[in-house]
């Protein structure tokens, strides 16, 4: 055969080529699209609906953890009325008057009342956001942890729940790139997080082959990252009813704290007004009586961690090095709520709080 013909045959075989190659990197480049846009899609659907989820578990833990703190603040408040009245209405009796109420719950209350007194004087000098939040998650969780280690819990729940919360806080919203403080970051942990955080952008290589295999691995991790979404989504969806449980039967009784705290005051703007407190000495003694029995009804309530304590064999909570409690996870990282001991607080002070009104207590 004429070489002009060989050539002329190799040139139109290369064409070809050319041309099959040139039509598979189309058909690679236009798969990739493809793939990118139904992943992209698909992500945003999900993560929509996650952060909706995430802000409406946030703001509950905003609203639970700020009650818990004004609880306590009044409680120091109530204790610190009640001692002082109680000195003055003793200056002229004959023999002392003591309240008849077990010293060890009003270590508990006195407890809770400086360990959110601890926390708040910290969190107003920092001015951290979520802080409210991180309180109603570890609040509970440091109270452990005081009893654990025999520490004064002013000191440990209160600096150390601080310290807890923050660096919670503060690697969430570093590693989670926004993913939600309280939700994202306390509730769920840094295992859900990163790989959604994983996804970086939705660009792809230039080369069509490549451009396919990158397209591939994006929409993996978009499979792994709404798996994660969903798990999360429904955690984030549990823990906001029990928060919101927590809430309700925090408030109602709360409610009925400040009834006696509210008559404590004015029998202390009584006595600032000349009159002698040996003539409502009773009243006064039956008000701080039935202000600590509420009282102790709520440290129970708020003292329950919401997230489960990892325990040793012998049954003591587990602390990190930090002495910070460590809470159990599940087998997707997340943290285990402490459902049955949440559940049990709750049916206990239903009940108290019921037998006290049928009793004429409350």
């Amino acid at each position: 055969m004429p070489l002009p013909f060989i050539l002329a045959g190799a040139a139109i075989a290369a064409a070809g080529y050319g041309a099959k190659k040139g039509y598979d990197g189309y058909q690679d480049k236009t798969e990739a699209n493809e793939i990118l846009e139904t992943s992209k899609g698909k992500y945003e659907r999900y993560k929509v609906s996650f952060d909706a989820i995430n802000t409406k578990t946030t703001e509950s833990l905003t609203q639970l953890g700020e009650l818990q703190l004004q609880v306590g603040e009044d409680f120091k408040a109530f204790r610190t009325l009640a001692k002082d009245l109680l000195a003055k209405l003793n200056e002229n009796g004959e023999k002392d008057i003591v309240i008849d109420f077990p010293q060890h719950k009003l270590n508990k209350i006195d407890g809770l009342a400086l360990s959110t007194t601890a926390y708040l004087s910290k969190v107003a000098g920092a001015g951290v956001a979520g802080a409210a939040a991180a309180y109603a998650v570890y609040g509970g969780v440091m109270a452990l942890a005081a009893a654990s280690t025999g520490t004064p819990i002013a000191a440990l729940s209160g600096a150390a729940a601080y310290n807890a919360a923050m660096a919670a806080i503060g690697g969430g919203s570093i590693a989670a790139g926004g993913f939600g403080m309280a939700g994202g970051a306390m509730v769920l942990g840094s295992v859900v997080a990163a790989p959604i955080i994983a996804i970086a952008g939705w660009a792809f290589a230039s080369h069509a082959e490549d451009a396919l295999n990158d397209a591939r691995k994006v929409r993996d991790e978009v499979n792994e990252s709404v798996e994660k979404m969903k798990k999360g989504g429904q955690q984030l969806t549990k823990t906001r009813l029990y928060v919101e449980q927590i809430y309700a039967e925090t408030n109602h009784l709360y409610s009925i704290f400040s009834e006696y705290f509210d008559n404590l005051k004015y029998m202390n703007q009584l006595k600032e007004s000349g009159t002698e407190l040996d003539t409502i000495s009773g009243d006064l003694i039956q008000v701080i009586e039935n202000g600590y029995k509420v009282a102790t009804i709520l440290t129970d309530i708020i003292t329950t961690p919401l997230f489960k304590p990892k325990k040793d064999a012998q049954g003591q909570v587990v602390l990190n090095e930090d002495k910070v409690v460590v809470i159990e996870t599940d087998s997707d990282g997340m943290q285990v709520l402490n459902e049955l001991a949440i559940q049990q607080t709750l049916t206990k002070a239903k009940a108290k709080a019921k037998a006290k009104a049928d009793t004429a207590q409350l």
